[in-house]
């Protein structure tokens, strides 16, 4: 089989001239945007004018980018309180399409887009990908949901907007993906992370060799928390490089921040975000470098804008603007987890990701696995089941479970019970995202 990949083009390397502009001109964008948002959602919308006005603030309280402070925080539950349409902040008839988040207590959380509204998102993704080594001769195989949630349509979008082919395969049925991805010779994949080893896996039983049968030279990942463990892997299986795009149904979709080649955090797209990261308890500001809660507020939604949106991931503002690739745009460190994804086991912290970095650094273990906190004698207790790579006899599985126990009980500070089981033990849910945590304490 001819490779495609021979004669696919370079990417242009900036898609924008503000990824590359000075901090001046940023800061510009970014306060005059920040004021237009705060006046639009204060005339415009019901709940931002009666919040404002219960905190005493006006659109003329924000002079500075400091100010942004004085707002006070938008959380999920305020999306849900005001279900369908109460976050909404143009006529009706401007909105050219709607999304919808699953809700837990439910009612799904509700997103609005205008037609500006979509064309940005599509500049953004096409920015991101373009970023990311994707241009207008690649073939985009799209492996994400193209319904409520976001992920697919940002990609299509994006895709679209740089000229490429784009295939909107959707979630499921995985062996006619592998067979597809291989016949129309794709050149990258957009999917969750563990997708891409499930489709690995699936290639595997059809005797499809990903280096040999395969293009792809890209894996653009997100909608999930992924280590570099996990990337390391996949990478490794299927030969490729593999970059983490960030954002959430209320921030567009994908495509609010991604990785550079440089694969040192994630460029923030500045001139339509202002991040900050809060400390997780008492919401006050922290320093660069300090881990907390990344909160957001678009600067450009004219649909549904959100001042100081919670968003609940946990990362880091890293202390420097400049990066090897040249863009100027602010990083933040990868998302490590959820704030309400963080375990507290007998009063001591434990988030997933801690879990999956050891796990992956071990031989003979695969990336499905799953943690179950129980309570027993009035203690907390943690197990881990891990399945075991294909290749390890079922007689070295106890050797791997004190191997990983050991390890385990050195980062976590207490003695987790580990379970390797077969292959194809752990339930999987093909394309979507994998319940890692199951807390029976609850």
């Amino acid at each position: 089989m001819e490779t495609l990949a021979k004669s696919i083009g370079k990417t242009t390397r900036f898609f924008d001239p503000i990824e590359t502009a000075s901090r001046e001109a940023i800061t510009k964008v970014k306060l005059e945007r920040l004021k237009w948002t705060v006046k639009h959602a204060y005339e415009n919308n019901p709940f931002y004018r009666r919040t404002m006005k219960q905190h005493g603030i006006t659109p003329s309280n924000i002079k500075t980018l400091s100010d942004i402070t004085k707002l006070p925080f938008t959380r999920k539950r305020h999306l849900r309180e005001n279900y369908p349409y109460g976050m909404i902040s143009v006529p009706l008839e401007e909105i050219v399409e709607l999304h919808a988040s699953s809700g837990t207590t439910g009612k799904p959380t509700v997103v609005a887009y205008t037609r500006g509204d979509l064309e940005n998102w599509g500049s953004l993704m096409a920015r991101t990908m373009n970023m990311q080594g994707v241009s207008s001769r690649d073939i985009v195989y799209v492996a994400l949901g193209y319904h409520w949630f976001t992920g697919g349509l940002g990609f299509h979008y994006g895709g679209l907007r740089l000229g490429a082919t784009v295939v909107p395969a959707g979630t499921g049925y995985t062996r006619r993906n592998i067979t597809m991805i291989r016949d129309l010779g794709a050149t990258v994949i957009a999917a969750v992370p563990n997708y891409m080893i499930r489709l690995a896996e699936v290639a595997g039983e059809m005797g499809v060799d990903l280096k040999r049968d395969m293009e792809v030279h890209t894996a653009l990942l997100g909608a999930e928390t992924w280590t570099e463990e996990m990337r390391s892997r996949i990478e490794s299986i299927w030969g490729i490089d593999a970059y983490d795009v960030y954002g959430m149904s209320e921030l567009y979709g994908p495509g609010a921040a991604g990785e550079c080649h440089v694969h040192d955090g994630l460029h923030v797209w500045e001139d339509h975000y202002l991040v900050e990261i809060v400390d997780p308890k008492t919401g006050e500001p922290l320093e660069p470098e300090e881990r907390g809660v990344l909160v957001v507020t678009p600067l450009t939604h004219k649909a549904m804008p959100l001042l100081r949106y919670w968003t609940n991931d946990i990362a880091f503002l890293y202390d420097s603007t400049s990066c090897d690739c040249g863009r100027s745009m602010q990083r933040i460190g990868r998302i490590t987890g959820r704030a309400d994804d963080m375990l507290v086991i007998n009063g001591v912290n434990v988030f997933p990701s801690s879990i999956e970095t050891v796990l992956l650094k071990e031989e003979g273990v695969s990336p499905n696995y799953r943690v179950i906190v129980y309570r027993e004698s009035g203690l907390d207790k943690l197990r881990l089941e891990a399945e075991a790579d294909e290749n390890v006899p079922k007689e070295k599985y106890k050797a791997l479970e004190r191997l990983v126990q050991n390890r385990l009980k050195e980062v976590l500070l207490m003695n987790p019970r580990v379970e390797v089981l077969e292959p194809g033990s752990i339930d999987r849910v093909d394309g979507g995202k994998v319940k890692r945590i199951i807390d029976l304490r609850k």
